[in-house]
């Protein structure tokens, strides 16, 4: 029997082109950048030539890649679509991160609007902050990411905007001018946590971070305890047991932005930013917080 091309080493091969390299293929198909390699090297001895070259730290297909590449996409296309007439197609999983601030007290509605979007795929959550989610995407080990666009360059597709507000415990007061502000923030990277920062040192206060924190729950839960303020974005409303203070000035709305990978069907992205819009739009108010201010971004 002459040779064969292995599907499941043409994947890789396909991961490879649409996630930008080898260790974003990886982590892209969960597996290791070795065995990555060790792909490519069964194609190369199958078709007999070079299939990658290095130029300088990266690598880039051969002319024998780029047609390989280009009847990969093929074989795979007419292999899936006699699995879907056959019936035995499985549904794609499809990974997607999202910040705390855009579901929370109403997660479960939001992942429910996502999941109805998307009924031929088997999704998968995550729930970070946005630069390790803005990170994971472009690095292609998440499909999808929402997150907040105080992340610089991000990119992606805006779904909504969301107020930005100085949170504090009932009743807590801003110090004299001479005494440092306590702020409550997360963990860095920070982007929200450095223009708190920014902003209360522009006014000539010094700060003084009195707790860091990993989740939005513990940002919350430390100003709840009177630890000091915090700049928070609210898509629906001040969150029980805190009150916006209203003395500092204004900052301005926040997006909220969909990331997509390098590679994604964009029919996937375009059905998860229209269900995500719909949702943002379609919320009025939840038990427990105050008339949603969600205002649906006009750009993409």
């Amino acid at each position: 029997m002459g040779a064969l091309l292995d599907l499941v080493q043409l994947r890789t091969f396909v991961a490879i082109a649409d996630c930008g390299g080898f260790g974003r293929a990886a982590s892209a198909l969960r597996t290791s950048q070795p065995t990555v390699s060790q792909h490519v090297r069964s194609l190369e001895r199958v078709v007999g030539q070079p299939l990658v070259e290095k130029t300088g730290r990266s690598t880039r297909f051969t002319m024998a890649g780029e047609t390989l590449l280009v009847e990969a996409r093929r074989l795979l296309a007419v292999h899936d679509e006699a699995l879907c007439r056959l019936g035995a197609e499985r549904s794609a999983e499809l990974t997607v991160g999202a910040v705390e601030h855009a579901g929370y007290q109403t997660l479960p509605d939001l992942l429910g609007a996502l999941m109805a979007a998307l009924p031929t795929r088997d999704v998968v959550f995550r729930l970070d902050r946005s630069t390790p989610l803005a990170e994971a995407t472009q690095k292609g080990t998440l499909d999808m990411a929402l997150i907040l666009g105080v992340v610089p360059d991000v990119g992606g597709r805006q779904v909504a905007t969301l107020p930005l507000r100085w949170l504090a415990a009932p009743g807590w007061y801003l110090p004299p001018p001479d005494r440092p502000v306590p702020l409550v923030a997360f963990q860095e990277p920070c982007a929200l946590r450095r223009q708190a920062v920014s902003v209360l040192e522009g006014l000539g206060w010094p700060v003084r971070i009195t707790t860091e924190a990993v989740n939005l729950e513990g940002v919350l839960a430390a100003a709840r305890a009177r630890l000091g303020i915090a700049l928070l974005p609210t898509a629906f409303g001040v969150p029980k047991g805190l009150e916006e203070i209203t003395p500092l000035p204004a900052q301005d709305p926040v997006g909220l932005r969909l990331l997509s990978r390098r590679g994604l069907d964009p029919a996937i992205e375009s059905s998860a930013c229209a269900a995500l819009r719909e949702f943002f739009s379609s919320v009025t108010e939840f038990p427990g917080a105050l008339a949603a201010q969600v205002a649906i971004g006009n750009s993409n």
